[in-house]
């Protein structure tokens, strides 16, 4: 069985964004009724993390490490070390509860909620029923207007395999559908988002059985636009240059709804901004969020 250690990993995320490593940060894995989470720092979190779908709390790591702030990375339900629901059932408006119980748990005064693809459309939900949690809210590459086209890559790519002969295999896999990434962060995304079986295959950490329509059409879209059009929160919109899930039609109708909004596009930067460009995302949030 090949060696994991969540936490052994962090010198190559600071290695290979260049950023200066004085030694392991102070992070501990903490659960709160059935969703699991990565507490970054000692203080009071000033921001809650929410990854996409197919993706785990550690997709946030190197931005974690570029902006040292406390905060808060979770695993939405089906994902990473969070439990998994019976009814198999992750859309946004179903994953809303647990994820709001959460960040009132762990980072009830977060100064903001920054939410990446099936993430920041949760947080949208959550933003419905508890807009007191949202102080701010940060959509990484998303919008309502997602739909099966858009994201027919990422669809794609989940869809895939459920078991791989080796870790070579998976890789070779996760390369070919995230080509603006290096292998080494594929590699350590991997580490974390997948796990090896007693007989040496590997399969993926995250609950397969409903991730293959995470993004179709019918996934309940509509009613967050009506969210982002009562919404009060101030609201950052970032969009990858290379990523074709928000295009200008999305971004018209945010800045129609909420003329207020600031838009940011995030030159070579795919869908997955936090692995294509992490020191700039947490640069942009450091903009948005004024530490105290």
């Amino acid at each position: 069985m090949a060696e994991y250690d969540e936490f052994s990993l962090f010198a190559d995320n600071a290695a290979e964004a260049g950023l200066t490593y004085d030694g392991p940060p102070t992070v501990r894995r903490v659960e709160h009724d059935g969703i699991s989470a990565l507490v970054w720092g000692d203080g009071e979190p000033e921001l809650v993390l929410v990854h996409g779908g197919a993706q785990n709390a550690h997709t946030w790591d190197t931005v974690a490490l570029a902006l040292d702030r406390p905060l808060v990375a979770l695993d939405l339900p089906g994902h990473g070390h969070s439990a998994w629901r019976d009814d198999h059932d992750y859309r946004p408006a179903t994953n809303a509860a647990a994820i709001a119980a959460a960040i009132e748990a762990l980072g009830p005064q977060a100064q903001a909620v920054v939410g990446m693809s099936l993430g920041g459309l949760t947080c949208l939900a959550v933003a419905d029923e508890r807009p007191d949690l949202l102080r701010r809210l940060c959509l990484v590459d998303v919008t309502p207007g997602v739909n099966s086209e858009k994201s027919a890559d990422i669809r794609a790519f989940v869809s895939g395999p459920e078991y791989f002969e080796s870790f070579d295999e998976i890789l070779e896999r996760t390369v070919q559908f995230n080509p603006t990434r290096s292998e080494s962060s594929l590699r350590r995304g991997i580490l974390h988002n997948a796990h090896e079986l007693d007989d040496g295959r590997w399969s993926w950490r995250y609950d397969r059985f409903r991730m293959e329509s995470i993004e179709d059409a019918d996934f309940g879209m509509a009613p967050l636009w009506d969210v982002i059009g009562r919404s009060t929160m101030p609201l950052l919109l970032l969009r990858g240059a290379l990523s074709p899930v928000v295009d200008d039609a999305d971004v018209a109708e945010v800045e129609r709804l909420r003329p207020d909004a600031e838009v940011i596009v995030v030159d070579d930067a795919g869908h997955s901004i936090q692995g294509d460009r992490p020191v700039e995302l947490a640069r942009l949030l450091d903009g948005f969020v004024p530490r105290p």
